[in-house]
Order: C-alpha cells, then sequence, then structure tokens
C-alpha cells in the first residue's frame, strides 16, 4: 500500500503540491518533497518563492492556495525539489502601514525566521552584492551527522571553568598557526591548548548568522573598514555563521560546527552559546527588511502606539519575547540547539528584556522565562542571564530565576575591580563576593551557584587594560569616543598604557595575577576572558565591536613574552578543580556543623580570628575547613586565603591547623616568578606557621594538609 502523502493533490505551472504541515514551522523534508510552513496573523496571503543555489532570479515563485491556510499558518508540500541546490524565501502580501505596526511589501523577498541554513554571506568578510535582490537566502539542513554516541556532558554546574571566546578572534591572527584561521575547524587546533590550561567549558560569543557588514564605515583614523564583528544582531537563530566555518562557502557550516562540539566534549569541555533574542538586525524604521519585520512586524517587535519601536536593546528594535509566537520561536530554537548540536548552555545576552511585557513593563511571573526554566528538552542545559538590559532594568540577585537561571554577576565584577585598585570600605561587601554572593542569592535558596563570577568578559577592559588604564580609549570606533562604558573602576598603576618603566610593569602583572586569585577562590562559577592568561591588550579601547584586527585577535606570542601570567593562571585553575572546598553547591552556614572545630568559613585580618570589617580596611583574610567540603560529602584540605590590597606589607598571623597538618604555599603574588604559584602537589611547606609577611598589593593562598 502506497501512502496518501506522498501524493499531489494540486498543481502550479510545472509543480506538484498538496496542503501541507503547519507543524513544524520551516522547512522539512517529507517523502517526496519538501514541507514549508510559515506564521503571519496579518498577511492576506503569501508566495513561496524558490531559486537555484546561488541564483540571481527566483526559478519559481508559487503562491500558498488560500486552502493551504490553516488558522494564521501557510503550509505546503513541493514535490520532486533538487532540495541540496535549493534556496528559498516568501513575499508576504498586506497592508503596509507603520503607523498600525505593518510593514507588507511584496516587493521583498523575506528570509524563513526558521532557516536551518543560510546562503548569501558564506565568506567571512567577502563584500555583498548589494543588486542581489534576497541577500539572505533560506536553506534546508540535513540530518546526517555521525554523532557516534556521543552526549552533552552535564558537568556540575559548581566545577565549571569558563573561558569566554570570539570565534575569529581566537584563532585568526598569524601567530595561531592553524590551517583554517579564524573557523570552527581551528578552535578544534587549539584544544590543547585549552586543556593546559585548565578550562572545562567554552562560552562562544554569537554564532548564529549575522551580517558582519552592517552599519559597515570606514575608520577615521586608518580607513579601514569598521564591522559588526562581535555578532550582537542577529539575521537567523537557527543557522550557524558560514563565515566562521572553513567549509562555508561549501554550505557544510552545520557538521563543521558539530565536529567542533563532539570533538570538545570528547575533551570534557562544554559548549555554552551566547544567544541574542532581545533584537534583531532589522534596526528601527530605518533599518533593512530581512524577514520579520515583512513576515510580521506586529507580532515580533515591541511597537509604541504610534507603531515605532521600543528600543530596550540600545540597537534599534526589541523583539517581542512573552508574545506566544515568537516565545515558542525561542523555545524550538534553543531546543534545537540541544537536541541537534548537543550544545550544553546558553548565556542571553541583555535577557532582562525577556520578562518584559509588550509594552515594556517588567513582569513579575515571565512566561518565557518560566517556559525556558521548565522546559523538558532544555532540562540539563546550564541557563545564564545577562541580568541587565539597556532600558535600565538592572536584576542582578532578583532575576526571576525559577530555581534554575544563573546570572551574570556584575555586582562581583565591581565589587573586585575596587577592591583590587585599594578601595576602602569594601571588607564587607568583599566577605559577601567571595562567598558567592548570599546577599544576593541565599535569600532565594539559590545557591552560589547562581553566580557567574568575573572580572573582564567582552564588554570593556580586557585584565591587562584594566590594570593599564584609567580611562577607555575608543577614538578607533569613529565615535569621538562617546561610546563604551565610563564606568570602568580601573587603575593604571601609574602610567597611561604601555610603558618600559619595569616597576610599574612588574606592579601590573601582579595586579593581574591578584585578580586571579581572588577570582579561583571565590564560590560560585568563574568566568575568564579569551587571552588574559596571555596579557592580551586592547590599547585601552573597551568597545572593540567593531573591529576585525589585531585589537580583537588572540597573538598567541603573548604565550612567550607572558609565560609567567600563563603559568600563574593554570595553577590557580589547577588549584581550584583540586578542591572541592572551593566549589560548594551550597552557600556557607559560617558555624561548624561537622564537629571540625572550625566553622566551614572563618574570618581574619592581620591577626588571626580578628576581621578588620572597618571602613579603612583593605585586607580580607579567611580560612575555609576541608572537613566541610561539598555539604562534608568529602574531605578536603584546609584553605586559607589572605589579600592585602593596601599598599605597604603587613605581617599577617595564620589560624592553627589541627595537630599533625602543616601550611603549605600554593600562591604568593608579591614572591618572583616562578615562585609566585605552584601546582597541586607541589607546593612547598611554610617556613613560619604562624605568620608571615604579606607584601603590598599581595595575594597570599595556603593549603594546610
Amino acid at each position: 500500500m502506497q501512502r496518501i502523502d506522498i501524493h499531489p493533490t494540486h498543481s502550479y505551472e510545472n509543480f506538484k503540491l498538496r496542503p501541507g504541515s503547519p507543524i513544524p514551522f520551516g522547512a522539512t523534508l517529507v517523502p517526496g518533497g519538501v514541507n514549508f510552513s510559515i506564521f503571519s496573523r496579518h498577511a492576506k496571503s503569501c508566495t513561496l518563492v524558490l531559486f537555484k543555489k546561488y541564483a540571481l532570479e527566483p526559478m519559481a515563485e508559487i503562491p500558498f492556495p488560500e486552502e493551504f491556510r490553516i488558522g494564521n499558518v501557510f503550509s505546503m508540500t513541493v514535490f520532486d525539489l533538487d532540495y541540496e541546490n535549493l534556496e528559498y524565501g516568501y513575499r508576504m502580501d498586506g497592508p503596509f502601514d507603520p503607523k498600525e505596526g505593518h510593514w507588507f511589501d511584496t516587493s521583498k523577498i523575506l528570509l524563513d525566521p526558521y532557516a536551518k541554513i543560510i546562503g548569501g554571506r558564506d565568506i567571512w568578510g567577502e563584500k555583498p552584492d548589494w543588486d542581489n535582490i534576497y541577500q539572505h537566502r533560506s536553506r534546508l539542513a540535513f540530518d546526517d551527522f555521525d554523532w557516534e554516541g556521543e552526549r552533552p556532558l552535564q558537568i556540575p554546574t559548581e566545577d565549571l571553568i569558563i573561558y569566554e571566546m570570539h570565534v575569529r578572534s581566537f584563532t585568526q591572527h598569524p601567530s595561531a598557526g592553524v590551517k583554517h584561521p579564524g573557523t570552527f575547524a581551528a578552535i578544534r587546533d587549539k584544544i590543547p591548548y585549552l586543556k593546559e590550561l585548565g578550562v572545562n567549558c567554552i562560552e562562544l560569543m554569537p554564532i548564529y548568522e549575522f551580517d558582519e557588514f552592517e552599519n559597515s564605515r570606514p575608520n577615521p583614523q586608518t580607513g579601514e573598514v569598521l564591522l559588526n564583528y562581535w555578532g550582537y544582531s542577529t539575521v537567523g537563530f537557527f543557522a550557524p555563521k558560514a563565515g566562521y566555518a572553513a567549509t562555508g562557502k561549501y554550505g557544510m557550516q552545520v557538521d563543521e560546527l558539530k565536529t567542533l562540539i563532539k570533538t570538545l566534549h570528547q575533551n570534557d569541555i562544554e559548549v555554552i552559546l551566547d544567544v541574542v533574542f532581545n533584537h534583531t538586525a532589522e534596526g528601527n524604521d530605518y533599518g533593512p527588511t530581512i524577514s520579520f519585520r515583512g513576515i510580521d512586524n506586529k507580532t515580533y517587535y515591541m511597537l509604541t502606539p504610534e507603531g515605532y519601536y521600543f528600543n530596550f536593546s540600545g540597537t534599534g528594535n526589541t523583539l517581542n519575547c512573552n508574545n506566544p509566537i515568537v516565545r515558542n520561536m525561542v523555545l524550538d530554537c534553543l531546543r534545537y540547539w540541544a537536541a541537534e548540536y548537543h550544545i550544553d548552555g546558553f548565556r542571553f545576552d541583555l535577557a532582562a528584556i525577556l520578562g518584559r511585557d509588550p509594552w515594556g513593563a517588567p513582569l513579575s511571573n515571565p512566561p518565557l522565562l518560566e517556559s525556558l526554566a521548565f522546559d523538558p528538552i532544555l532540562a540539563n542545559c546550564k541557563l545564564i542571564a545577562e541580568a541587565w538590559d539597556a532600558g535600565g532594568l538592572y536584576q542582578v540577585g532578583s532575576f526571576p530565576a525559577f530555581g534554575r537561571w544563573l546570572e551574570w554577576n556584575g555586582k562581583y565584577r565591581d565589587t573586585i575591580r575596587k577592591f583590587l585598585k585599594g578601595e576602602p570600605g569594601l571588607a564587607g561587601d568583599m566577605a559577601q563576593r567571595l562567598q558567592g554572593s548570599p546577599d544576593l542569592y541565599a535569600w532565594a535558596d539559590r545557591g552560589p551557584t547562581a553566580s557567574i563570577n568575573f572580572i573582564t568578559c567582552h564588554d570593556g577592559f580586557t585584565l591587562m587594560d584594566l590594570v593599564s588604564y584609567n580611562g577607555k580609549h575608543n577614538e578607533a570606533n569613529g565615535e569621538n569616543n562617546n561610546d563604551g562604558t565610563n564606568d570602568n573602576e580601573s587603575w593604571n598603576c601609574g602610567w597611561e598604557g604601555q610603558t618600559d618603566n619595569p616597576d610599574i610593569n612588574t606592579l601590573r602583572r601582579r595586579q593581574i595575577k591578584n585578580a586571579v586569585a581572588m577570582l579561583m577562590v571565590s564560590q560560585g562559577v568563574p568566568m575568564i576572558l579569551m587571552g588574559d592568561e596571555v596579557g592580551r591588550t586592547q590599547y585601552g579601547n573597551n568597545n572593540t565591536y567593531c573591529h576585525d584586527n589585531e585589537l580583537n585577535w588572540l597573538d598567541w606570542r603573548l604565550l612567550e613574552s607572558h609565560a609567567d601570567l600563563f603559568k600563574f593562571f593554570k595553577d590557580c585553575i589547577a588549584l581550584r578543580n583540586a578542591h572541592p572546598v572551593l566549589r560548594n553547591k551550597y552557600h556557607f552556614r559560617n558555624v561548624d556543623y561537622v564537629g571540625s572545630g572550625y566553622s566551614d568559613i572563618t574570618w581574619h585580618g592581620t591577626q588571626a580570628w580578628n576581621a578588620d570589617w572597618s571602613n579603612e580596611s583593605r585586607i580580607v583574610a579567611f580560612m575555609l575547613c576541608g572537613q566541610h567540603a561539598k555539604e562534608g560529602t568529602v574531605t578536603d584540605n584546609y584553605i586559607y586565603v589572605a589579600m592585602n590590597m593596601h599598599w605597604e606589607s603587613h605581617w599577617f598571623e595564620i589560624p592553627e591547623l589541627p595537630q599533625e597538618m602543616q601550611w603549605h604555599v600554593c600562591v604568593n603574588t608579591g614572591a618572583a616568578p616562578p615562585e609566585e604559584s605552584w601546582a597541586p602537589g607541589t607546593e612547598p611547606l611554610l617556613q613560619n606557621q604562624h605568620g608571615l609577611f604579606i607584601g603590598g598589593r599581595s595575594v597570599v593562598i595556603l593549603v594546610g594538609k
């Protein structure tokens, strides 16, 4: 018996058709043909536009018969298509009335929001043909990749060490020495480097299809073309960027990305994607019509009563994410990446926007955030919120978490930066941040793992620039140094920018080491920025979003010239990985609940057991009792950390250990390389078990065993 659904019921010109399935949206291979399904609430009619791959003109335009429309969904199966050489789009007919929110225009060929591959930008930086009637082209993806049984890793959140990177920047510099610079394939070549450093998770800045030529313009200083380099302006949410694939010109970006993820997982490294659901590349009223605007502008975007775009993203428009249609698209997208690409987690750019209602007001119980938290397919994915937006909504510590969401902890970043440069009166605040910010998260019973701890990220200064510049230097962006934040909490150690002064350079390196030492002994989840481990600089530019050059590229020669920094990062990460007491799932109780004679955490100053919480204090010291590690499930060593951010040396009396245990030196940032850090198991015995001098602006970490 033959299946009925492979028989056409209609024809148009030379094409055989039948009514399609409205679910799933997008283009799906079905027996004998391709099922096309697209939503539009306000369109009167829809036409499917078919191209042969790379062709300038369509090979066919097939109107959806009225009987093929079910509710607000146009769906149709087209038989006998050469789907491997096919590109498709849509024309939507409806009212053009921007004041009412409608931008229908049948002259525009529209990208499928559910396109799994997007053509037209196949090679990074290749100047587009602006006369092409269809710039970003929907293509079909094929589920023929062999994962060989590999699955997402599900590393416990408290055990993560996240490394934030830009795909192109990581390997584009000539010194990277890779065959295909700036691609997914090249990251595979650098996996041994990531493993040596000790990270077990990479967070990729946007890898969805975006247009690097969006808002392109000449650099006023050099004439070089400035691009949309970071990619925080999505064209298609389901499609990996062809320009990031060595095989993108052959349309094989899906397989190349999956191969990278599979190889990373085989090396015990998770993959988190930075996703941008707050806005799209269509911009404001003067932006291009690519997809959503022409399909159903009033559904997909937040609009004022006058039909203008709300701009809570700072980029011209705001996706209407709590509309059920858009909410389902976001869910479908993340489910697709989790299921088809084995992605381990997602970091949501300007996530506070996702909790706004269609008129911009914050919701007390945002349906999208709740849906993501309880979605069965995303159950094992990490969900990380950038808990603020460009419209002024700041929700660090109050983001609607539903027991699932983690947060980029901006308060951690700010407190550490201020303390690092020697501001007084921060001892109490530092105590909160070092414990995983219980002041922000304990009340909601979220635990320290709700806090993604970071000192630097792609936004703002690198760690080297944080200790080298008092102010931003963004002139090369062509915006008269008006872009980028002025609130950097940085200190240049006595000279603005690069210098040959050996004392200043020594202090800067020590400050970098102080920062990473603080980060790696803090409860929560540490995140480091690509290149900080080798002293990468952006020469004071704190907003390098538009530069495809050495301002963003990682110069691998730094691994030799800053070998001491790399060793220090590696040793501090190894210290954290070796000691469960640094990676607690639950907040400290500040009591002894296992009968060890010591509280889980105790606080000290220059005198043991006598912390200095005064307004003049620039000193914080604490001890962790290894008997309390991970709620007593394992036994660890004791850890003592002393942070002296005063510019003068101080004698620190250190707490006594239980009998038959002695203090050993893990870290002393005041020592000269290579003796400022020691790999686990090689720590030398501390000569005086009662105390030590700690130099000005220095951190010491001891292990008691």
